[in-house]
C-alpha cells in the first residue's frame, strides 16, 4: 500500500465489452522517462500462445516499451481496461504490437487475493490438444472447434464425471471452446466449487456432463521418494508466478544443508529443467524419468538468468 493521502482508485471497465478498433491509451514509465501517455486502438482480443499459464491478452498498437509493464491501459473515459504486460518486437522496442492483461482477469485475481490471501485456481484434471485438420478429419468434426482430451488424471473432477481420452470438449456453460488454451483459461479463472456444464463429442455423439471444479493441486514430492541422491530435497511444480516463456520443470522448494544435493550445489528456488540432457515439463515427468535413470544424474538447472549443470553421484 502506498503511504500517501488523496489517492483515488481508478474505475474499472469490463474488458469483455472491448471491441476491435476501440481507442485506448497506455500509461507508463518507458525507459525511465517518467509518466508517458501513448494512444492507439485495440488491434485484437483473446490473444494466446504468448506465454505459459492463463492468458487472453488484449493486443494494441499503442506504444508499449520496457518500463510500461504494470501501467494502465484505459479507454477514452479514463476507465481501466487492461494492465500493460509485454511487447512483441525483434528490436526490444515498440513496433506497434503490445499486449495487456484484461481488467476482468486482473479483477478476478484481486478479489481472490482480498478474500483468501492467495489465488485459488480451478482444475478439471485433463490434458488437451487443439483440433488440427488431420485430427478433425479422423474424428469427423469441424477443425478449430473444441479441444480433444489426451489424458484424464485420476482423482479429479474429470475422472469423477467419466471423461475419457479422445473426448472432444466443445463448450463450457454454453460457451464454445475453440482451443485447449481457452479451456485452460476458463478452468483456472472459475471459482473452485463451481458446477460446470460440459458439452463434448464422444464417438460421434454429443454428450453433456456436469462436474464440480476442484482446486488445482501442485505436485509436491520428497526427493528421497524419487532417488537417494535427492534425499533432503522437496520438489514441486512451478507456480504461476514462477512460470515464464520457455521455462518448465520442477522447482526445489527446500534443500537440506546436510544433503548430497546441497553439497553438489543445488539450492532452494533452483529449477530442474532437465535430467541427463532430457528436458522435463513438471515434477511428475521428473519422477518418471528418474525411475528409468539408474546411472549418475546430470541435472540441468536454472537459477535466475543462469543455466548450468549439476552432477549428482
Amino acid at each position: 500500500q502506498i503511504p500517501a493521502e488523496g489517492l483515488q482508485a481508478i474505475p474499472l471497465a469490463r474488458s469483455k465489452d472491448l471491441r476491435v478498433g476501440d481507442f485506448v491509451v497506455a500509461i507508463g514509465d518507458p525507459f525511465g522517462l517518467g509518466q508517458t501517455v501513448t494512444s492507439g486502438i485495440v488491434s485484437a482480443l483473446d490473444r494466446t500462445g504468448l506465454s505459459r499459464g492463463y492468458q487472453n491478452f488484449i493486443q494494441t498498437d499503442a506504444s508499449i516499451n520496457p518500463g510500461n509493464s504494470g501501467g494502465a491501459l484505459v479507454n477514452l473515459r479514463g476507465e481501466l481496461v487492461g494492465i500493460n504486460s509485454m511487447i512483441f518486437s525483434p528490436s526490444g522496442a515498440s513496433v506497434g504490437i503490445g499486449f495487456a492483461i484484461p481488467s476482468d482477469l486482473a479483477a478476478n485475481v484481486m478479489r481472490q487475493l482480498v478474500a483468501y490471501g492467495e489465488v485459488r485456481r480451478g482444475a478439471l484434471g485433463v490434458d488437451t490438444q487443439d483440433i488440427t485438420p488431420e485430427i478433425a478429419s479422423l474424428l469427423g468434426i469441424d477443425p478449430g472447434k473444441g479441444a480433444v482430451v489426451t489424458r484424464v488424471r485420476s482423482g479429479t473432477a474429470a475422472a469423477s464425471a467419466g471423461l475419457k481420452p479422445g473426448d472432444v470438449i466443445t463448450a463450457v456453460n454454453g460457451k464454445a471452446i475453440g482451443s485447449g488454451q481457452e479451456l485452460h483459461n476458463i478452468e483456472g479463472l472459475t471459482p473452485v466449487g463451481t458446477v460446470l456444464s460440459i458439452d463434448l463429442m464422444r464417438e460421434g455423439k454429443l454428450i453433456n456432463v456436469a462436474m464440480t471444479l476442484n482446486a488445482s493441486a501442485s505436485t509436491r514430492l520428497r526427493g528421497t521418494d524419487l532417488d537417494a541422491r535427492l534425499a533432503g530435497v522437496v520438489l514441486s511444480d512451478l507456480s504461476d508466478s514462477q512460470r515464464r516463456p520457455g521455462l518448465s520443470g520442477s522447482v526445489a522448494k527446500s534443500v537440506e544443508r546436510s544433503s548430497r544435493a546441497y553439497a553438489s550445489g543445488l539450492r532452494p528456488g533452483d529449477v530442474i529443467v532437465g535430467v541427463n540432457q532430457r528436458d522435463i515439463e513438471d515434477t511428475g515427468e521428473l519422477a518418471d524419468l528418474l525411475q528409468r535413470t539408474p546411472r549418475q544424474l546430470l541435472l540441468t538447472v536454472v537459477r535466475g538468468q543462469s543455466v548450468f549443470y549439476l552432477l549428482l553421484k
